[in-house]
């Protein structure tokens, strides 16, 4: 082999040992964790916001001969920053915490205008929008499922993001609802029509006012519009 020849063989040689013996970059870990957050928190509806996070420019890690893995916090809410661990199995085997900064948008319940205390809200008054529910702390609603049949614990001004707390329990039968009154006398079922003085969910025992004899009755709910009479 002439002088030329040895001379090209060495620089392959060596520049493949540089690529093989190469730090992993920033680049690399930064992006297996945004990748990494983006499956966890990019589900369906969801649209994920990754805010670059610069890394020390010092930092030093050993090439990873096999894919990098990552590994999230347990799941708990939406936060805003999590760290990521980026591992290498490899060896030297390494793991680091990669801090990745993120809004993470959905389609949440909005009012549409202003709504009182004790207002149940139904499609009328509530729309969707698409908001960073890293922000909302306190929860959020996502759909009209969520709240039929449940009065609002407070009022609402328009514009204002529905959330549970926001609502009282569900109510199958609303105070001041004319309902069926059922009464056992006797192994006989007797009906009647009554107002319900309270409200509740199935199950719940209330006030109802006879609306024959104006007699206040304990009953408990059965179902919409129906009550039974307690003993």
């Amino acid at each position: 082999m002439g002088a030329a020849a040895r001379l090209i063989a060495t620089a392959i040689l060596f520049t493949s040992a540089t690529v093989a013996h190469a730090d992993t970059t920033a680049d690399q870990l930064r992006s297996a964790a945004e990748q990494a957050v983006h499956t966890q928190y990019g589900s369906a509806g969801s649209r994920v916001v990754i805010m670059p996070t610069r890394l020390n420019p010092r930092l030093h890690l050993a090439a990873c001969p096999h894919a990098l893995q990552t590994s999230l916090p347990g799941r708990q809410g939406t936060p805003s920053r999590v760290a990521v661990a980026v591992s290498c199995s490899g060896s030297p085997g390494w793991t680091i915490q990669v801090p990745v900064q993120m809004q993470v948008f959905r389609q949440v319940l909005v009012t549409s205008r202003p709504l009182a205390r004790g207002d149940i809200a139904g499609p009328a008054d509530v729309h969707a929008e698409e908001r960073d529910v890293t922000r909302l702390g306190y929860g959020y609603i996502e759909s009209l499922d969520q709240i039929t049949g449940h009065s609002l614990a407070r009022p609402l001004i328009a514009g204002a993001v529905l959330e549970p707390g926001d609502l009282n329990g569900r109510q199958t039968v609303r105070s001041g609802e004319e309902v069926a009154l059922i009464a056992d006398l006797d192994g006989i079922e007797v009906r009647a029509s009554a107002i319900a003085l309270d409200g509740g969910d199935t199950g719940a025992h209330l006030r109802v006012r006879n609306g024959n004899s104006g007699k206040i009755i304990d009953a408990v709910v059965l179902s919409a519009g129906q009550v039974q009479a307690l003993p």
